[in-house]
């Protein structure tokens, strides 16, 4: 584990990235070090074979209250040009799309605040669970500013346009309970046992069939902007490569034995 100074703990368990964003005293807000950290750690854990599930959580008692806002109004001027800063921005959003594409199961555990791109972060994850602890919140427009990290993507897929719409414009803040009715979680938890569920979810993905996981997320994003003959296309090469693959020959033994399959990794 990296020195708690840090602002990105990351630790690896069981097959389990764990990534925790450690700026508690700022609610977790984004800093520069930070979205450096993240999207190097996310870089790494894509060719890590001994990576088969990646959690993203907060410290303390936020998940990630977005950009650091005290930072932006207090920030000197800088000389880059318009072009350098929209480079810059758009290569810090390379996080949420790496969280979203990666080929590994990808799970926000949320207590707290998740708010502006920290909520974006969130929603780019393949699962969500939460504590009712959590809020969560688009916040952009109290701010003065339209979003970014891919939210104006992720929400309006996962709760409808026209909620998007509302969430985004009017900024209301959810409880646990009113993101869970919207879609945005997949799961609340207690306080007491969010951690040791949000693990053994995540160990479960590890100890899986990591390629037939990989193809099957890789189906359901590219079915986001395809045909229906471009995704029978892919589904049928993906289903075929994972026919021949040893974990597909193990799952097929162990269910005629009646035993759970023991992939090897």
């Amino acid at each position: 584990m990296p020195a708690q100074s840090s602002p990105l703990l990351k630790s690896v368990h069981e097959g389990v990235m764990t990534l925790v964003m450690n700026r508690p005293e700022r609610l977790n807000a984004l800093s520069p070090e930070l979205y450096d950290q993240l999207a190097q750690a996310l870089l790494e854990a894509k060719d890590n074979r001994q990576i088969g599930a990646i959690v993203l959580t907060g410290a303390g008692t936020a998940f990630c209250a977005g950009g650091d806002v005290a930072r932006m109004a207090n920030s000197p001027a800088e000389t880059l040009s318009f072009e350098q800063k929209v480079a810059r921005l758009r290569q810090r959003n390379q996080i949420t799309e790496l969280l979203h594409t990666l080929p590994i199961p990808t799970i926000a555990m949320i207590r707290g605040p998740a708010a502006g791109a920290g909520l974006s972060l969130a929603l780019a994850c393949d699962f969500r669970y939460a504590d009712d602890s959590a809020k969560f919140k688009t916040a952009f427009i109290n701010v003065g500013l339209p979003g970014d990290f891919g939210g104006h993507y992720f929400l309006p897929r996962i709760v409808g346009f026209a909620k998007a719409r509302e969430l985004y414009l009017l900024s209301p803040t959810l409880n646990a309970q009113q993101a869970k009715a919207l879609g945005m979680l997949t799961e609340i938890f207690s306080r007491d046992t969010l951690e040791q569920d949000v693990t053994t979810i995540a160990q479960k993905f590890a100890k899986g069939p990591r390629q037939a996981l990989a193809l099957m997320k890789e189906n359901l994003n590219q079915a986001l902007q395809n045909t229906l003959s471009q995704t029978l296309d892919q589904e049928a090469f993906n289903h075929v490569t994972s026919t021949l693959s040893a974990d597909h020959k193990e799952a097929a033994q162990a269910f005629i034995e009646k035993r759970p399959p023991n992939f090897r990794r």
